[in-house]
């Protein structure tokens, strides 16, 4: 069995189909609790704000071996990254990579303005994610 912590990525046939899952991609989510169909919705973002789909959330989308976003909702901080580790026809399989991003640069590349966060500028605690030899 594998370690670590694995969700599946829904609805991407509606953003911008599979074209930005390569293996290795990282993208950052965003809890959504406003969501109108979902109050424990996750949003996954790419650089530059777009949303490309959410985590899924029920046995029908996810994959087995992967965790709901209920599941990892109070898991994880309201940013997080995930990272493309396979997919299938249907569905694109990601592990979690960072529970909880605090680093507002790396928000806000990510974010643009389709999230809203909260951010104290005097917190020391940031989150520098190495990734491949590059800083984020």
């Amino acid at each position: 069995m594998l370690k670590g912590t694995f969700v599946t990525i829904t609805g991407f046939n509606h953003y911008k189909d599979r074209d930005p899952f390569s293996i290795g991609a990282t993208f950052l989510c965003c809890k959504e609790p406003d969501n109108a169909y979902d109050s424990e919705a996750i949003k996954v973002l790419m650089q530059g704000g777009y949303t490309i789909g959410y985590i899924a959330n029920s046995a029908s989308t996810k994959a087995n071996g992967t965790m709901s976003a209920a599941r990892i909702y109070d898991r994880v901080g309201e940013y997080f990254l995930i990272e493309v580790c396979f997919s299938t026809q249907s569905k694109i399989i990601c592990e979690v990579t960072c529970f909880d991003v605090q680093d507002k640069e790396l928000i806000d590349r990510f974010s643009y303005d389709e999230c809203e966060y909260d951010y104290d500028d005097e917190q020391d605690n940031h989150y520098e994610f190495q990734y491949k030899g590059n800083a984020f």
